[in-house]
């Protein structure tokens, strides 16, 4: 049963929800609807309360369900995505445990496919302090730890600077926060894959590179996310058949949550809605 004592069956016409702090799900969001043409999609962006990778996790996990509850309650979706890897890592189980039938989708930094493509054998891990600090982050990296070794970095300010499109601020901390998980290269000892481990990151993926070997690869979470939320779907038959769809909704700014879609991706432009959650 769901936290509001209704069991969730699925159906075809319902939309999937898919929530992040602020504006970084965008890049899941991207994906999925690469995916899944076919869906409709309700994007929740708590910019009233962003960024979360710098909170505790008890105001996370709060935030995280009272946003799917009111997903549920409002939009009734068939499956939630919560793209944000600070979100997943703070509340994904307490999220599950209110929504036992409601088919959930969480993410986290992509260390397995990151170990699969190293040669080298060191992988740097760019996400925020909270995520870094999480027991959920320590239980991967401990499972990979013979298989390869992690440079983890805390990028403290990114996700804001993101949020904000200060360009300025972006490229200096994309930098500093490079130099920090170098040195790059093939050589033995040198890092050749990095891991984005917040959905904030891909969009300035450009950025970092610059300060990277062009050999050394960058990996996110989109694709996947969006091919495990096909499969979900797929296996409670509830795959949509219609053309598709997209609401944003915001709990703060929603000038920004506009210029965000609109300056990333073309392919999510949509009307803003606020909401007082």
């Amino acid at each position: 049963m769901s936290s509001t004592g209704v069991a969730h069956v699925p159906h075809a016409d319902q939309p999937i929800g898919v929530f992040d702090s602020g504006v970084g799900g965008l890049s899941v969001l991207n994906a999925l609807r690469a995916e899944l043409p076919q869906e409709r999609f309700v994007y929740f962006a708590d910019t009233g309360h962003a960024p979360y990778g710098e909170r505790d996790d008890a105001f996370v996990a709060q935030r995280s369900l009272a946003v799917g509850a009111d997903l549920v309650e409002r939009h009734a979706i068939k499956a939630f995505v919560v793209a944000c890897n600070t979100a997943t890592a703070a509340a994904i189980h307490l999220l599950r445990a209110a929504h036992p039938t409601l088919p959930l989708v969480g993410v986290e930094p992509a260390l397995k496919p990151a170990v699969a493509l190293s040669h080298t054998r060191r992988v740097a891990v760019l996400a925020t302090r909270s995520t870094l600090a999480s027991a959920k982050f320590a239980a991967l990296r401990t499972s990979f730890a013979e298989q390869a070794s992690f440079i983890t970095v805390p990028c403290d300010g990114l996700a804001r600077a993101i949020e904000a499109g200060d360009a300025t601020e972006i490229a200096a901390l994309c930098a500093r926060y490079m130099a920090a998980a170098g040195p790059f290269g093939t050589a033995p000892g040198q890092v050749d894959t990095v891991v984005l481990g917040c959905t904030h990151y891909p969009f300035v993926a450009d950025e970092l590179r610059r300060h990277a070997d062009p050999s050394v690869r960058l990996i996110d979470t989109g694709i996947p996310v969006a091919q495990q939320t096909r499969r979900l779907l797929t296996s409670q038959g509830a795959l949509g058949t219609g053309t598709g769809g997209l609401t944003l909704e915001s709990s703060g700014d929603l000038a920004a949550l506009q210029a965000a879609a609109t300056r990333w991706r073309d392919s999510l432009r949509a009307p803003v809605e606020h909401t007082g959650v």
